[in-house]
């Protein structure tokens, strides 16, 4: 039958919503679990247990869902990264795709530790100890309820990293910032191309344009489709 498939998801999903409990109460106010179904980007978290990174029930996926979202069927979980939050925080997380019986990806199960606290201890005891190397740079990740704000933050984020405004581009950083936003998924996202499009001040026919050739010379410079 054609729902079947959707069937057997929604009962994956609702078999891990005790999971989602059991994980945060297991670690306590440090901790927040959250179940995404990516079927509905827009709102895909399904659950959610914590508040580390303030995710609500019905919010949005982060840019590490549309990430896993882009990849497909070939994504992999992403275990023990540690990023910092928009507000400084800093969280280790896991993200474990969840795939149904055909080996269909259609969400993920995510835990997200604030280990702020225990930087701060071993910085304090490295300190103590003559140990003086700088801490690693860690990537801001975007946690919010708000689609729209995500993308907005994946467009700033490429942006800083290059020279100047999207007047000041040439045609390669052009393409370069495209392919950019493709690779992290933003464009996997209804009405991601009109977004970015306003957000960079070009027509939507120009951001379609871009997005186009940005895809056609990724698939040139690896052999084939991505």
């Amino acid at each position: 039958m054609a729902d079947e498939p959707n069937a057997e998801r929604d009962a994956i999903l609702a078999a891990l919503k005790p999971v989602v409990e059991g994980i945060a109460a297991t670690f306590g106010p440090i901790c927040d679990v959250v179940l995404h179904d990516y079927r509905n980007p827009e709102q895909s978290v399904v659950a959610v247990a914590g508040s580390v990174t303030g995710r609500t029930a019905g919010g949005a996926m982060s840019e590490i869902g549309m990430r896993v979202l882009a990849r497909g069927d070939t994504a992999a979980d992403e275990l023990n990264y540690v990023t910092r939050a928009r507000n400084g925080t800093l969280v280790k997380s896991s993200t474990m795709v969840l795939r149904d019986s055909r080996g269909a990806v259609f969400g993920a199960l995510c835990v997200n530790v604030d280990v702020s606290a225990v930087t701060q201890v071993h910085g304090l005891l490295g300190a103590l100890a003559g140990l003086g190397a700088a801490p690693a740079e860690l990537p801001t990740t975007t946690f919010g309820n708000d689609i729209d704000a995500v993308v907005d933050a994946l467009v700033d984020a490429h942006q800083s990293q290059q020279r100047g405004s999207w007047a000041e581009l040439d045609r390669a950083e052009r393409l370069e910032l495209f392919g950019g936003l493709d690779t992290r998924g933003v464009f996997a996202v209804r009405g991601a191309v009109e977004q970015v499009a306003a957000r960079l001040g070009i027509s939507r026919a120009s951001a379609y344009n871009y997005l186009s050739q940005a895809r056609a010379a990724h698939d040139t410079s690896t052999g084939g489709p991505a």
